[in-house]
């Protein structure tokens, strides 16, 4: 009887020290809850957690009472729960005054003639008044206990110049940088640039070529960025961001984010090779970009958009319509991995097809 105790003792320790099969981190992009229960939401939050995802940046609106619902299912899932906020792009309502939109060269708000699409209402950086907007949201958001961090993203200026493969989509050539899609000149952003430069940017014949009125615009982004960083952690909460590839070779040229001067815990780079017409591969390439960009300081997560219909994806003309084939989901998540990053983010796990979590399944337990 006392070897069967000692032995079964033994056992007993063998399978508590057991540790879990390795896994990369895993995080995903989602939003709702619509018109889900509970009951549903706990439903899929426990699958995703079966699934291997560790986390989600939840979209849920503006409402704090929204992600403490949420996050208390998220959380009693297992799931870490980032409040998934835009931050420039801002519909209009009744605390939104129409001069804080964005003004084009041609002299034109965002808020009546928004670039591409109708929601492209951007707000403009240089108003003491937008970031006092943006800190009361989030900083509601953040007092939400369920919230464990607040994800920022459309934190940027309008595209000045779109991704290559979406330009047969608006029916594009844009070669160079247009007035129409190129902000923001309103009176507040002209006149501080020229009080600090000494150039009236409305004078000169072409202001891409002025590096001070890039790296103005840079600095605007970064300031909003890391005054909202500051708050965040006054109040005990993480503080991370949805951003371009790059910087440099991205971000920086098309929506003016030099996401290497922000202050935050981790950065998800959105590396929708789709989108500039690359292949797998060139995931590792930007994922490598952005690593030692930042200094390896904090965690990058790349950002893998999926084909959520892999069989007509060469029939799809729209690119959103577009991602990574199941085929293709292992060779991105490697290139990640090996070029540095800690983990990866799904766009998004319903657009996640049964062959796709075959793959993912394969992919994630590697150790790279």
């Amino acid at each position: 009887m006392k070897i069967f105790t000692g032995l079964f003792a033994l056992l007993l320790l063998i399978a508590c020290q057991r540790e879990e099969p390795y896994k990369i981190p895993v995080y995903a992009w989602t939003s709702g809850p619509g018109q889900s229960t509970d009951q549903e939401l706990t439903d899929k939050f426990n699958q995703y957690k079966r699934r291997g995802i560790d986390g989600l940046m939840y979209n849920g609106g503006h409402d704090p009472a929204t992600y403490s619902r949420v996050g208390k299912l998220a959380r009693a899932a297992g799931l870490a729960f980032h409040a998934w906020i835009p931050t420039m792009v801002q519909a209009p309502d009744s605390t939104i005054q129409p001069e804080w939109y964005a003004i084009n060269g041609n002299g034109e708000s965002a808020l009546d003639k928004p670039a591409y699409v109708p929601y492209y209402k951007f707000l403009c950086p240089s108003k003491p008044e937008v970031y006092d907007f943006l800190a009361n949201l989030y900083g509601a958001v953040a007092d939400v206990p369920e919230v464990d961090g607040i994800h920022l993203d459309y934190i940027r200026f309008p595209d000045v110049i779109l991704a290559r493969g979406l330009w047969e989509k608006y029916g594009l050539v844009q070669d160079r940088e247009y007035p129409q899609f190129d902000y923001c000149y309103c009176d507040q952003c002209v006149g501080d640039f020229k009080a600090k430069t000494g150039i009236d940017i409305k004078a000169v014949e072409d202001p891409s070529q002025v590096e001070e009125w890039k790296q103005f615009r840079y600095d605007l982004i970064t300031g909003i960025v890391n005054r909202l960083s500051d708050m965040a952690h006054a109040k005990g909460k993480e503080i991370n961001a949805a951003v371009f590839p790059g910087p440099n070779s991205v971000a920086k040229k098309i929506v003016r984010q030099e996401w290497d001067k922000w202050n935050l815990d981790a950065f998800y780079p959105m590396l929708y090779n789709d989108f500039y017409l690359e292949p797998p591969a060139w995931v590792g390439t930007v994922t490598r970009e952005g690593v030692e960009a930042i200094g390896n300081r904090v965690p990058l997560y790349s950002g893998l958009f999926i084909c959520p219909d892999p069989a007509n994806k060469s029939m799809e003309k729209d690119p959103e319509g577009h991602g990574l084939l199941p085929g293709e989901l292992g060779e991105a998540v490697r290139g990640a991995m090996e070029n540095g990053a800690t983990g990866i983010c799904l766009f998004t796990p319903e657009r996640m097809t049964d062959a796709h979590w075959e793959a993912f399944e394969k992919a994630v337990h590697v150790r790279y």
